[in-house]
């Protein structure tokens, strides 16, 4: 395990530097408190460790054999980014709503709801199942237990990725100060929007 742990972890963080949907969204939520950002990582790591263990089980290779699954999968996913981008933009246009929310603190609510969208994010994304199942056995050392050795990675992936998008978070605490003014609210809600409507059309239109 100790000789091929430094490689993984060099791999988990070039797979985290690559920016995606669970980065938009962890950055957007991050702007309403650090709990509610901290929140999505956690709910966006307990997907990763979801699949982590379903590629441990071999479930994912049904996934990518079956087209009618793998799509069915796609068009969800695509829904969810869709819906997410949607949202952000109804924000953006709100305006002061955020301010608002601000003065207040998070309400537990909130938070839940930040976890629950990280969450089904990372799970509505066939193509982090798929990943997954291709990602993991390459760093499981022939004649090794394949099960378990699997399932530790998948743990610490998940474990890795919390404290390296924890820095995301912490960062945008750090400038939460200038990023809440009214204008550039507007405009990342606007942009993150954007993105997430963007990755949604393309997800769906993929064959």
């Amino acid at each position: 395990m100790h000789t091929t742990l430094l490689p993984f972890l060099g791999a988990c963080l070039l797979i985290a530097m690559s920016p995606g949907p669970s980065t938009v969204l962890i950055i957007r939520n991050s702007l309403r408190s650090r709990r509610s950002g901290f929140m999505t990582v956690l709910g966006n790591e307990t997907g990763v460790f979801l699949w982590g263990l379903v590629a441990a089980f071999g479930l994912t290779a049904l996934l990518a054999a079956s087209e009618l699954a793998y799509g069915v999968l796609r068009f969800g996913g695509a829904a969810v980014l869709i819906v997410f981008g949607v949202q952000a933009i109804r924000a953006a246009r709100r305006g002061g709503s955020f301010e608002m929310a601000a003065a207040s603190g998070p309400a537990q609510e909130g938070v839940g709801r930040c976890y629950r969208a990280g969450l089904l994010l990372n799970l509505a994304n066939p193509k982090a199942a798929v990943f997954a199942m291709s990602f993991l056995p390459q760093f499981v050392p022939e004649g090794a237990p394949q099960l378990p050795l699997m399932v530790t990675l998948a743990a610490v992936w998940a474990v890795f990725e919390v404290g390296y998008y924890g820095i995301y978070v912490w960062f945008v605490g750090r400038m939460r100060r200038v990023l809440s003014r009214a204008g550039v609210r507007r405009r990342l809600e606007q942009i993150s929007g954007g993105v997430l409507l963007v990755l949604g059309v393309r997800l769906a239109l993929e064959g």
